[in-house]
């Protein structure tokens, strides 16, 4: 169990508690014992001064025995038994008085008194309503055990309230993770209920919305690319010349954002729909060339031929790509370098510095102040998602004249 968690904090306020309680039961039985010995020892003190006042005033007789017995106590008449108790009886306390002395003998699990007076007289007297402190202790056990089996209820019943916790933050985990198909819905009345209910129902309708948009993305798609294809091949019908050029580049432009749009609806549920699998670097370069269609001649390649990284084939040849493009299309030169290693892969094109963060950059329909007219602004924010969803990074720095973006955290397979 964490130490941050809220089981331990309720754990350690429970003990705490418990250990409040023994503290409290051992001070009451210090202290109920004190006082019962104490007033068995005061009332030892009465019987002994009282008797030995009778004996030094008159001789024992009959009603002498019914005094004793107003005290609780009997004469111990039997002389061997008089001896064996003060023999093998263990001494409690002695009692010293003007007149003579007292002392408390314990013997068999009960109390004798022995009496005796400065005249020389001595007499045993058995405490008849002596109990033992065990038996006085009864109904402090009896409170203090009713104590702790409620302690242990409330707690039991508290960790079993707040059990429902783990649950949830496992279906929030999944939910973080991109999982919509999770389920926390409860059926008690309390709080924590209420709270799953809550999120179970936001994510039913985060459920319904991603459903809806996907399903638009889709339907969009799909009803523009089949004028987007016609107007490309009636474009080529067109007698040469610049306004047939222009309209192959508008249909050629709006195809492109066609297919990045098809990639953000892929990597917009974090990569739910990835199929991931192990291939070469230099292959997926290669690839992202050709989908480009950028002239060799405008590339510089440092590949490690040996690098192979676990990825969606398809999304991570269009983050190439656009690396690609945004390169040769942003650079001074129109000129791009390419270095893949075992800790990154590499963008370098030459320029002046970015004015603004990589942030500002990979916000959607976002690009610099030149050539604005020239993008719509997803390239550098589809290349991020399409990382953030194989769990890399997208990193930028300037050096020596080069704007040099980076893929970082590509955990390549060896």
């Amino acid at each position: 169990m964490k130490r941050s968690s809220i089981f331990y904090s309720i754990t350690f306020i429970f003990f705490i508690a418990s250990i409040g309680v023994l503290v409290a039961y051992y001070n009451l039985v210090k202290y109920d014992k004190q006082k019962y010995t104490k007033e068995l020892n005061d009332r030892y003190a009465i019987v002994a001064r009282s008797t030995l006042l009778r004996i030094l005033s008159r001789p024992l007789d009959k009603n002498f025995k019914k005094e004793l017995k107003i005290y609780k106590v009997r004469l111990i008449a039997n002389p061997d038994l008089m001896e064996n108790i003060l023999q093998n009886g263990e001494i409690l306390q002695k009692i010293t008085l003007r007149i003579g002395n007292s002392s408390i003998y314990y013997y068999k699990k009960n109390n004798y008194l022995l009496i005796e007076s400065i005249n020389g007289k001595s007499i045993l007297l058995e405490d008849m309503a002596y109990k033992p402190y065990v038996t006085q202790i009864l109904y402090i056990k009896l409170i203090f055990g009713g104590i702790a089996i409620i302690l242990l209820l409330t707690y039991i019943m508290t960790i079993k309230k707040l059990k429902p916790i783990r649950k949830i933050k496992a279906q929030i985990d999944k939910f973080a993770s991109g999982d919509l198909n999770i389920n926390c819905k409860m059926e008690e009345k309390d709080e924590i209920s209420e709270v799953a209910n809550a999120f179970d129902y936001a994510v039913s309708q985060i459920r319904k919305l991603n459903n809806s948009r996907r399903l638009f993305l889709r339907n969009i798609m799909h009803e523009l690319k089949t004028p987007i294809t016609k107007g490309r091949i009636t474009a080529e019908m067109l007698e040469n010349g610049k306004q047939k050029d222009r309209l192959i580049s508008t249909f050629d432009r709006l195809e492109s954002l066609l297919n990045e749009f098809t990639a953000i609806e892929q990597i917009s549920v974090n990569g739910e729909h990835m199929n991931k699998r192990v291939y070469r670097i230099i292959d997926l370069i290669d690839e992202a060339i050709d989908v480009s269609m950028a002239n060799k001649n405008r590339l510089e390649l440092m590949i490690q031929s040996d690098l192979s990284l676990k990825v969606d084939f398809k999304l991570f040849t269009v983050a190439i790509k656009n690396m690609i493009d945004n390169g040769i299309k942003y650079s001074d030169n129109n000129y791009v370098k390419i270095s893949a290693n075992f800790k990154s892969i590499q963008f370098a094109t030459l320029g002046e510095k970015l004015p603004n963060d990589l942030s500002y950059y990979t916000a959607p329909f976002t690009q610099g102040e030149q050539r604005r007219t020239e993008s719509f602004g997803l390239g550098l924010y589809i290349v991020e998602s399409i990382l953030l969803a194989h769990h890399m990074k997208l990193e930028y720095e300037y050096l020596d004249g080069y704007n040099i973006f980076k893929f970082i955290n590509i955990q390549p397979i060896v």
